[in-house]
């Protein structure tokens, strides 16, 4: 793919006359390729889950880059409320806070994978090593939880090639979302809490990060937001009537 980019911007420079045309193309090509890698919607380079038509009134909470100390208020506040949650583990924190991986499941929640490390050039890495980062934390799960997961939630959202082929040859289904809250921004409670509200309806999967105290108290205003919607918060096992677990 790179190297028909760079062929095709030598070939625009050395002419000239075609320069417009084929200029507006390339822009065209790396934009939707662009918005392909980043929008798991798109379902551009793999099959993602992003949402599931519902003929109940039921939506998917999940939580990405735990377990952290915030979890356990978060587990909390769902046993409060009697509601299940999802939430996409990054290995190096699961062998942080194996205890709080371990309650996940304990309360009736889904734990699943989020990669080992959280790489920053996740979109760059070859599907060697993206394997490698979800069998490290597939293994750091099962180590602490006993279990071993079949769901997997890419770093930063992003896909391509080489992520699908790894998920491919790992056997685990990639999930998305549709309400993407964006609680790790600079936003306040309530800008963030408006941004979820507005979007809720039954069948969405809805994203949030369980890493801080804002995340905890916007949860808990979903959690009231939900009751007062007469929508029930269900772990991913029953919202996608599917096995989640290996074993």
């Amino acid at each position: 793919m790179s190297l028909a980019l760079f062929l095709m911007t030598v070939f625009i420079w050395k002419n000239d006359q075609l320069y417009s045309p084929w200029i507006i193309v390339l822009i065209l090509y790396v934009g939707i390729v662009s918005w392909g890698a980043f929008d798991l919607r798109l379902n551009f380079f793999m099959q993602s889950t992003t949402s599931v038509r519902k003929n109940v009134q039921q939506v998917a909470i999940t939580f990405d880059d735990g377990p952290t100390p915030f979890t356990l208020e978060i587990l909390d506040l769902l046993d409060q409320y009697q509601a299940k949650a999802s939430f996409f583990c990054i290995g190096t924190q699961v062998v942080k806070y194996p205890m709080i991986a371990k309650q996940i499941i304990e309360r009736g929640h889904v734990i699943a994978n989020h990669s080992m490390n959280h790489p920053n050039k996740m979109g760059f890495l070859p599907s060697g090593q993206v394997v490698a980062e979800i069998n490290e934390a597939n293994h750091a799960i099962e180590t602490a939880t006993g279990k071993k997961v079949l769901l997997y939630r890419p770093p930063f959202g992003v896909s391509n090639p080489h992520i699908a082929k790894a998920l491919h040859d790992c056997k685990l289904k990639s999930i998305g979302w549709n309400i993407r809250s964006l609680d790790t921004l600079s936003l306040t409670e309530d800008q963030i809490f408006a941004r979820i509200a507005k979007k809720l309806s039954p069948g969405s999967i809805i994203l949030l990060h369980d890493t801080s105290e804002k995340t905890v108290h916007i949860v808990k205003s979903l959690l009231i937001a939900l009751k007062v919607n007469k929508l029930e918060a269900v772990n991913l096992e029953d919202f996608l009537n599917q096995k989640v677990y290996e074993n």
